[in-house]
Formats: C-alpha cells, sequence, structure tokens
C-alpha cells in the first residue's frame, strides 16, 4: 500500500502540471490568433511577450521531471529543448527587446508552432497519465502527426528570430554575444534532425501499435 501511494504522487503531480501547462499555452494561442488579427505587430509582441516568456520559463520543470526520473523522458533531449526556448523568449524578446525579430511575423508563427503543439502535447500526457485507454483517438493522432508541419515551421521561426537579431545583439551585448548565437544556429541542424527522426519513429511504434489493437477488436 505504501508503494502504490508513493507511485500515484507523482502521477498526481504529472497531472496537475501537464493539465496546467496545456491551459497556459492555450492563452498563448488565443493571444496570438486575436491580437494578431486584431492589432497586429508590433503590439502583438508588445502585450504578449511577458507572458510569453513566463508560461514558457515553467518548462525548466520538465528538467528536473526528467533529472530526477519522474518522467522517462532523456534529460539531454530535455535540457536542449528547453533552453533552446529559453535563449528565445530570455536572450532576445527579454534581453534584446528592439531586435527586429520581435515585430516580425516570424514571432507570430513562433507563438502559433509553440502554443498549438505544447497544447496538444499536455493535454496528450494528462489524458494518458489518467489512464491510456481514455486518451481520445484524436488527440493520439494530433500528438504523432502534427510535428510534422510544426517543428519545421517552429525551428524555422526558432533560427530566424535568432538570425534577425544578430546585429542588434552586436551592438546592445558585444560583438561575443552576435558570435554565439551564429554557433547555435548551426546546432540547430544536429538537433532538428535528431528530435524529427525521433518523432516519426515513435510516431510509427504509437499510431502502429493502435492499429494493431483495432484489428483484434473487429475479430
Amino acid at each position: 500500500m505504501a508503494s502504490e501511494s508513493k507511485a500515484a504522487h507523482p502521477k498526481k503531480w504529472l497531472i496537475a502540471y501537464n493539465s496546467i501547462s496545456a491551459s497556459l499555452w492555450s492563452i498563448v494561442f488565443f493571444n496570438t490568433v486575436f491580437l494578431g488579427v486584431s492589432v497586429g505587430q508590433p503590439f502583438l509582441f508588445e502585450k504578449t511577450n511577458l507572458i510569453t516568456t513566463i508560461i514558457q520559463s515553467f518548462a525548466i520543470i520538465e528538467i528536473y521531471n526528467a533529472a530526477t526520473g519522474i518522467v522517462k523522458s532523456p534529460l539531454f533531449t530535455t535540457v536542449t529543448q528547453v533552453f533552446s526556448r529559453l535563449l528565445i523568449v530570455w536572450g532576445i524578446c527579454q534581453l534584446l527587446p528592439e531586435s527586429p525579430a520581435n515585430y516580425h511575423w516570424c514571432y507570430i508563427t513562433l507563438c502559433l508552432s509553440w502554443s498549438i503543439t505544447e497544447v496538444i502535447r499536455y493535454a496528450y500526457y494528462a489524458s494518458n497519465l489518467k489512464g491510456p485507454d481514455t486518451v481520445p483517438e484524436y488527440l493520439t493522432w494530433l500528438r504523432y502527426t502534427t510535428f510534422y508541419v510544426l517543428y519545421p515551421t517552429g525551428v524555422f521561426s526558432e533560427t530566424f528570430m535568432i538570425y534577425l537579431s544578430l546585429d542588434e545583439a552586436k551592438q546592445v551585448i558585444g560583438v561575443w554575444y552576435s558570435y554565439a548565437l551564429i554557433a547555435i544556429l548551426f546546432t540547430y541542424i544536429p538537433g532538428f534532425y535528431m528530435l524529427y527522426t525521433y518523432m516519426i519513429k515513435q510516431r510509427k511504434k504509437v499510431l502502429g501499435k493502435s492499429k494493431v489493437v483495432d484489428s483484434k477488436k473487429t475479430q
């Protein structure tokens, strides 16, 4: 009984974390859509950059979860994903508020790619933790299909944000910061390949398994 209680505690924590995260990212999504349509840039960035930065910063918790073994996610992959986004929200949006990247359309595609991805991902995890059999089929399909579009658009938006910020970084912080950003740009190539191919394998694994289960049910 004691072991069951210990196992249930982190599960409740993860359900709460993923549910709250899905709700928070829905705020980013609706802010981007409605403010983007109603006021556009540069007001969109001015109205949303702080809340987006705060919400994205909560993802540091995922590093803790992976490091302590609460989740089975690879620590290196988790750290890479989280810090690449923190670089954008803190290293550009907050540190370089006058960067042309912040007022460019790539900020809009960035927020849309991130928010749609995260709403689906966190909602899927929360539902899966409550019971794998209760996860809606459409949610599973979205989780392992939308990345085909959202990962490339997200990575393109991130790299374009960095590229557009190089001159501002050099003027405001120093030439070393500009060079550091250029170096980080090159890490996106292997990082994207690693993550994208991993998700393709996961899609075949998860959706392939679903087809097998469905075929058994119909027999």
